[in-house]
């Protein structure tokens, strides 16, 4: 079946011609789509000459933009932590808060408490929420089990939500997010337990495309996240790494060095390696909604990324511990305020330049012939307007794959 989506203010896209973080605007165009996948985009006289007969989507007199893509999310887990969040708001760290047993090390003891169901139910109402914002594909990490039973639980969770949202979902194994309580004073034998045991297991089953470790102080060296990712790629898993966020630790030489996908977070990234990044062909992903629930004064270096012209992806980090959030729209006006990138390079940022970093940049992030019909209809008189006017949901529609999976109001 053909369909028309007309009645449009036209389109705002990144391309994949056009620079990093350059925008395509087409007043007045309409798209043509033919089950999941964009035909064209051009006219609408022009379009339903060449596809008459064709059904008809009232476009709404709004602007028609890729679906966002979020490249880093943690959307399988059972409590929330509010009380850290307060804790936060009385003085305390994450880091302390970490150090005394909370953080990551908390949602863990929880998820193994939980089962595969409630973890289903929990997170399909959490995961829903990304397409009323507008985002029509996310990476979804593992990392809150930490045992190879509950990190495989994790990821058949994943694996169930991707057949039943209106969602793309990618999934990454993150079994190195933290040291679980029982291994905190043997963590080379827990690092053993992922490299022997676990990446086998999940590769085994097919439960991931990407291998992630948070590579930090006081989790995991880079020596140990080498070895990790080493292992993971000898498995068919592709490395990402969360690199750089608290301390210089050097995570982002060592994406380049095992040639990861993705580089996450970068607060802390040195010249060297943002260097080793372009290099290398490595994506940065910044997650400016972190450093903002984490009341931290210091961001990611963006234009620098920029300038070396890398292709600078932004992501929700969407986690109960330190960013608490679903909405890419929020995500843009941080990256711009806090970030000084453009209304052009954050749109594309969480598009084409997300798609690059989870391996979709030939299906999503853009609207262009032959690429999936992934478009959301956005009430907003123009590019510029989507990350200043902020705290509301600009989203009218959504369509995902080519059908209609969300309409505002209802």
């Amino acid at each position: 079946m053909i369909k028309i989506l007309n009645n449009l203010r036209g389109t705002i896209t990144p391309r994949l011609d056009l620079p990093f973080g350059k925008l395509s605007i087409e007043p007045g165009a309409a798209l043509a789509m033919e089950n999941d996948t964009i035909l064209a985009i051009a006219p609408p006289e022009t379009l339903r000459q060449q596809y008459p007969g064709a059904e008809t989507i009232d476009g709404q007199n709004c602007w028609a933009m890729p679906g966002f893509v979020d490249p880093h999310t943690h959307p399988v887990f059972y409590k929330t932590r509010e009380e850290e969040f307060e804790m936060r708001i009385a003085g305390k760290s994450y880091e302390e808060i970490a150090a005394a047993g909370g953080g990551i090390r908390n949602s863990v003891r929880a998820l193994r408490q939980a089962s595969f169901d409630e973890l289903v139910a929990l997170a399909y109402r959490r995961m829903r929420i990304f397409t009323e914002y507008g985002t029509t594909a996310i990476e979804a990490k593992s990392g809150y089990g930490l045992s190879l039973e509950d990190e495989l639980k994790s990821l058949r969770v994943i694996k169930k939500l991707s057949a039943l949202l209106p969602l793309t979902v990618v999934p990454t194994f993150l079994g190195a997010h933290e040291v679980p309580d029982e291994y905190r004073d043997r963590r080379d034998k827990y690092v053993d337990l992922l490299v022997e045991e676990m990446i086998p297991r999940v590769a085994e089953e097919k439960l991931a495309v990407f291998c992630d470790v948070f590579c930090e102080k006081n989790v995991f060296t880079v020596a140990q996240s080498e070895r990790i990712l080493l292992a993971a790629r000898d498995h068919g898993l592709v490395p990402k790494l969360h690199a750089d966020e608290l301390h210089p630790t050097g995570g982002a030489e060592l994406a380049a060095k095992v040639r990861a996908i993705s580089a996450d977070h970068l607060l802390k990234v040195s010249d060297r390696g943002i260097a080793a990044m372009k290099d290398a062909g490595v994506a940065p992903v910044l997650l400016p909604g972190t450093a903002f629930f984490l009341a931290k004064t210091e961001y990611a270096p963006a234009r620098k990324m920029l300038a070396a012209g890398l292709p600078v992806a932004l992501a929700t980090d969407f986690n109960p511990g330190s960013s608490m959030i679903q909405n890419m729209q929020l995500i843009l006006t941080l990256a711009a305020l806090q970030m000084k990138m453009t209304p052009e390079e954050v749109i594309a940022g969480a598009t084409l330049n997300a798609a690059r970093a989870i391996a979709l940049e030939k299906e999503l992030g853009s609207l262009e012939a032959g690429k999936k019909a992934d478009v959301i209809l956005l009430d907003i008189p123009g590019y510029k307007y989507l990350p200043y006017h902020y705290g509301v949901n600009h989203v009218k529609m959504v369509i995902r794959h080519g059908q209609v999976v969300h309409r505002a109001g209802e």
